[in-house]
C-alpha cells in the first residue's frame, strides 16, 4: 500500500491517532502472533485465517468508531439541504 499524501494538519492527526491507538494494535498483533504460534502449519489456512481476518476487522471497526464521534463534532452546523414535499404520489 502506498503513502497518501496528507497536509500537516491532517498528518499530525494520523500521528495522533497513531499514538492513541498503538497499544490496542499491539496487543491485537500479540494476541495474532499467539494464534498463529499454536498452530501447526496444515492449520494455517481455513479456520485460523478466518479468525485473524477477523480480529484485523474487529480492530478496524473500533477505530472508525472511536473517530466518527469526533469527527461529528468538528463538523459544520450548516443549513441543511430543503426539498418540497409531494403533494401527491405520480400517476395519480
Amino acid at each position: 500500500m502506498s503513502a497518501l499524501p496528507l497536509t500537516a494538519e491532517q498528518e499530525a492527526e494520523a500521528q495522533a491517532l497513531f499514538t492513541r491507538f498503538q497499544s490496542a494494535f499491539e496487543q491485537e498483533a500479540w494476541q495474532m502472533a499467539r494464534c498463529l504460534a499454536g498452530k501447526e502449519d496444515r492449520q494455517l489456512l481455513g479456520g485460523t485465517e478466518f479468525e485473524v481476518r477477523e480480529r484485523v476487522h474487529r480492530l478496524g471497526a473500533q477505530v472508525v468508531e472511536n473517530v466518527l464521534p469526533e469527527r461529528k463534532k468538528k463538523a459544520t452546523a450548516g443549513r441543511g439541504l430543503t426539498v418540497r414535499t409531494a403533494r401527491s404520489r405520480p400517476g395519480m
